[in-house]
C-alpha cells in the first residue's frame, strides 16, 4: 500500500478513527481526574434522571453543582462535547462547516431521546417504582433513550432521506460506539478492585462460572443461529456474544473484531434491551419461590442471565429484597446487600471478558474463518483487525485498577471522577444509535431475516441460556450462604 509522502504508516495507523475514539476517550478522562483530588472540573456535566416532571429530567452529574440549572448543563455538556469532537475533526481534515451543524443536530436529537427514555413511566424498574410515586412502568431502564435513538434515526433515514443526506458527515457512529467503550475501561476498573474486596470463594466462583457460561452460551447461541436460522457469520457472531455477555458493549466490540457492518451489532443490542424487562419481570419472582434456601445461587443467575448491566443490578436488587422477606418468614435474617453484591460482580466479570473475546475472535477469524488454503497470515494482519479502541479500553482498566489497588484512599475520589464521564458516556451510545439507525434501510434489514433474528433471542434465551445459566450458579454457588444477623427474629 502506498502512502502520501511524509505520512508512514505508524503515522497513519495512529491518525486512524479507531486511534481518534481512544484519544478522545483519554481527553474526557484526563478532564475528570483532577475530581479525585478535589478539583471538579466536570461536575456540571448533564446526568438524565429517571424523572415524572419534566424539570427533574437533567441535573448537573455532580451535587457540586446542583444549584446550575438543567438545560444550562446539558448546553454546556454540548459545547464540550463539540469542543473536543471539533477538534478531532478538525485535526482529521474534516469539513468543519458541513461538520458541525450536522453534531448539532445529532447530539441534541440523540440527547433529547436519552432524557425521553428516562421517562419513569418507561424506565424506571420495579424495585424503585414507589419512591417515584408510581404504580407500573415499562421497566426498560435508561437504556430505552437507546432504543428511542434508534427509531428516531430509522425514521429521519428512512422518512427523511433529505435531512439524512445533511447529516451524513457528522454521523460517525463508529467513531461515537468506539469512544464510549474506552470510556467503559475507566469505571470497570475502579469496580474490579472493589470487587477485590469481596470474599475470596465470591470471587473465585464469579469468575470460574462466567468463563464457563460464556463458552457454553456463545458456541450454542452461534451453532444455532448459523445451522438452523441460516444467519451468516457477520449476524451470527455479535448475536452470540450480545446475548453471552452484556449486550451492547460487548455486541459491538465484537462486530468490530470480525468487521461486521454497525448496523448489524446495534439491532442485537436493542433485541438485548428489550428482552431484559421479561427477565427482569420473571427471574426474581422465580428465585424468590424455588431459591430462597439458596440465596447466592439466585444472585448469580441474574448476573448471568440478565445481558444488561441496568437491568442486571436492578434484578439483583429485587432478588435480594424478596430473599431476605421470604427468610424473615422462617426466623433468618440475612445481611442485606450480599445477594445484589454477588450479581453485580458477576456482571463485572462479564463486562471484563469483553476486550478478551474481541482478541480471540480476531485471531479465529484471521487464521481460521477467513484465511485462504496455502496463505501465510502474518500476525501484522491480526493487528489490524483487532478493534485498536478496545487496547484504549484495557489501558484505562488497567491504570484504574492499578492506582485504586496501590492507594486505597483514592477509590472514592476516584469513583467521583470515572462518575463525571459516565454521562458522556451515555451520550456517546446514544448518538451511535441514531447515526446507525439513520443510515440503516428498513427493506434491507427485513430481507436479512430481523424478524429472525428476534426469534434466535427466543430460543436460545428461554431455550437454555436462562437454565444453564441456573445449573452454573449452583454448580458454583451452592451452599454459599450470606451473613445472618445475630439476634434476628
Amino acid at each position: 500500500m502506498l502512502y502520501p509522502r511524509g505520512c508512514s504508516p505508524v503515522r497513519s495507523w495512529f491518525n486512524s478513527e479507531d486511534w481518534f475514539s481512544v484519544w478522545l476517550g483519554f481527553a474526557v478522562v484526563l478532564i475528570a481526574l483532577p475530581t479525585a483530588a478535589g478539583v471538579d472540573l466536570l461536575g456540571w456535566v448533564a446526568s438524565p434522571q429517571v424523572w415524572v416532571s419534566p424539570g427533574n429530567a437533567v441535573q448537573p452529574v455532580s451535587p457540586n453543582y446542583a444549584a446550575l440549572p438543567g438545560l444550562v448543563s446539558l448546553l454546556f455538556t454540548y459545547l464540550l462535547l463539540l469542543g473536543l469532537v471539533g477538534a478531532c475533526a478538525a485535526i482529521r481534515k474534516i469539513n468543519l462547516a458541513a461538520f458541525i451543524p450536522g453534531f448539532t443536530v445529532i447530539f441534541w436529537l440523540s440527547a433529547g431521546s436519552l432524557i425521553l427514555g428516562h421517562y419513569a413511566y418507561i424506565a424506571q424498574t420495579p424495585n424503585k417504582r414507589a419512591e417515584m410515586g408510581i404504580t407500573w412502568s415499562l421497566g426498560l431502564t435508561g437504556e430505552a433513550g437507546f432504543l428511542i435513538a434508534l427509531l428516531l434515526g430509522l425514521f429521519v433515514g428512512n422518512v427523511l432521506p433529505s435531512v439524512a443526506d445533511r447529516l451524513r458527515l457528522a454521523a460517525r457512529s463508529e467513531w461515537f460506539i468506539k469512544t464510549a467503550i474506552v470510556l467503559l475501561g475507566a469505571g470497570l476498573g475502579i469496580k474490579a478492585a472493589g470487587a477485590s474486596g469481596l470474599v475470596t470463594s465470591i470471587m473465585f466462583r464469579g469468575l470460574a462460572a462466567i468463563i464457563e457460561a460464556y463458552l457454553i452460551y456463545w458456541a450454542l447461541v452461534y451453532f444455532i443461529a448459523r445451522k438452523y436460522f441460516r444467519f451468516s457469520r457477520e449476524w451470527a457472531a455479535p448475536l452470540a456474544s450480545g446475548i453471552s455477555i452484556c449486550g451492547v458493549s460487548a455486541a459491538i466490540t465484537t462486530g468490530a473484531a470480525i468487521r461486521a457492518r454497525p448496523i448489524v451489532p446495534i439491532m442485537v443490542s436493542s433485541l438485548v434491551v428489550i428482552f431484559s424487562v421479561f427477565e427482569l419481570l420473571i427471574l426474581p419472582l422465580a428465585a424468590r419461590e424455588f431459591l430462597s434456601d439458596e440465596p447466592l445461587v439466585a444472585a448469580a443467575w441474574m448476573g448471568l442471565a440478565v445481558k444488561t448491566d441496568g437491568a442486571a443490578v436492578a434484578s439483583g436488587a429485587i432478588t435480594d429484597a424478596l430473599i431476605r422477606a421470604r427468610a424473615l418468614e422462617s426466623g433468618v435474617a440475612y445481611e442485606a446487600g450480599w445477594i445484589l453484591t454477588t450479581t453485580s460482580t458477576v456482571k463485572v466479570f462479564i463486562d471484563l471478558f469483553i476486550g478478551v473475546w474481541a482478541m480471540v475472535l480476531s485471531f479465529v477469524w484471521t487464521y481460521g474463518i477467513e484465511r485462504k488454503p496455502g496463505v501465510r497470515v502474518p500476525v501484522r494482519d491480526v493487528l489490524k483487525r483487532f478493534p485498536v479502541f478496545v487496547l484504549g479500553y484495557f489501558a484505562l482498566f488497567v491504570v484504574f485498577l492499578g492506582l485504586t489497588l496501590a492507594w486505597p484512599t483514592m477509590a472514592q475520589g476516584l469513583t467521583a471522577a470515572t462518575a463525571r464521564t459516565e454521562p458522556l458516556r451515555g451520550l456517546f451510545f446514544a448518538m451511535t444509535f441514531f447515526t446507525i439507525g439513520m443510515a440503516a434501510d428498513l427493506k434491507r434489514l427485513w430481507a436479512e431475516g430481523i424478524g429472525r433474528l428476534a426469534l434466535v433471542y427466543v430460543v436460545s434465551l428461554f431455550g437454555f441460556i436462562i437454565w444453564i445459566g441456573l445449573a452454573i450458579s449452583w454448580l458454583f454457588f451452592h451452599g454459599a450462604q450470606p451473613p445472618i444477623i445475630s439476634g434476628g427474629p
